[in-house]
């Protein structure tokens, strides 16, 4: 059976990766690998952190000393003995510090058992609805050309995701490990609730179907219940919540319509998100025109035909712009 070698510390590997390592430090370390695939396999993850650093480092300013204590505490335990953080060359010490800091900032989160990468998926809906299950078992679903960021496996005292467009969250309770969504300037913390969010032009849309949903803005706090929704403006710390009067942001996921006694004006709105198209209400005596129906998974121009008859008003179209007026 192979001795192993003592233990090669991180200071040893980062000079290895410099190339400022003497003869007798390389062979050293090169026995290291060969003796054992577990040193491979920590050499191999330590180089990855350079790699995918090394590129930012230039652009960083860190405080060295500080930066280096973080890379070695990442990686493992620091070992038994002094450290050899003051007889360090100011050169690599720098970069090494840069590693850590800026890895961290780029996304490159390690376990602190196994040093394997916990991966970062974005859940990407492009130009169709998505309904996917998160690793929770929260089930999510996004409206066209929206995205979820979220971690393989959720970690610590706290479910984080960030999203950016529009999603509907059915979050599975989980009184100790509260769900936070990162959006915009907004930051939505629930433990067990459903509820819809859209980020548009920076500003926040919250509406709440079950359970409480807590909205922070720049320290201001407020809770929102079941059939309450808010609209966090985004050059506006102000946070009003009111009641919810209709239904049609669930248009994505029903493909329903439902109006009741809907403004023009809001309905025209969803149809030139849900189509991808540009209808246009010429007349402003329009706008607040009110309509009762419900639409069901039919077509822009049937939809189009019954608000021209019930309004008795005239329909234009040149390519992908509908005029009403």
């Amino acid at each position: 059976m192979k001795e192993k070698l003592r233990h090669i510390d991180d200071d040893l590997l980062v000079k290895y990766l410099l190339e400022e390592t003497s003869p007798g430090e390389n062979a050293e370390v090169e026995q290291w690998l060969e003796l054992d695939a577990s040193n491979q396999k920590h050499y191999d993850d330590f180089k990855l952190i350079w790699h995918e650093s090394k590129a930012l480092a230039a652009i960083s300013q860190v405080d060295e000393e500080t930066g280096w204590q973080k890379f070695r505490n990442r990686i493992h335990a620091a070992p038994t003995g002094k450290a050899k953080i003051k007889t360090m060359g100011f050169k690599w010490l720098k970069i090494a510090a840069m590693i850590v800091l800026i890895a961290g900032a780029a996304g490159l989160v390690y376990k602190i058992t196994g040093n394997t990468p916990i991966e970062t998926i974005a859940l990407q809906s492009l130009n169709k609805v998505v309904t996917d299950t998160l690793p929770d078992h929260s089930i999510i679903t996004l409206n066209r050309n929206s995205t979820l960021s979220y971690p393989e496996k959720f970690k610590g005292n706290t479910r984080d995701v960030t999203l950016q467009g529009e999603a509907f969250f059915s979050v599975a309770p989980d009184k100790s490990k509260p769900f936070i969504i990162n959006v915009n300037d907004v930051t939505v913390k629930v433990v067990g609730t459903s509820f819809n969010i859209k980020s548009s032009d920076g500003n926040t849309e919250i509406i709440v179907e079950t359970g409480i949903v807590e909205v922070i803005k720049n320290h201001k706090e407020i809770d929102l219940h079941a059939n309450e929704k808010i609209i966090v403006k985004k050059d506006n710390d102000l946070l009003a919540k009111e009641k919810k009067t209709e239904t049609l942001y669930n248009y994505y996921r029903t493909k329903e319509f439902e109006c009741d006694n809907t403004p023009l004006w809001k309905l025209v709105e969803v149809l030139n998100q849900a189509y991808n198209t540009h209808i246009i209400i010429e007349r402003k005596e329009l706008r607040n025109l009110p309509l009762t129906t419900t639409f069901n998974d039919q077509s822009l121009n049937t939809i189009l035909e019954v608000i021209r008859q019930t309004f008795d008003i005239t329909l234009t179209q040149t390519g992908n712009e509908i005029i009403l007026k």
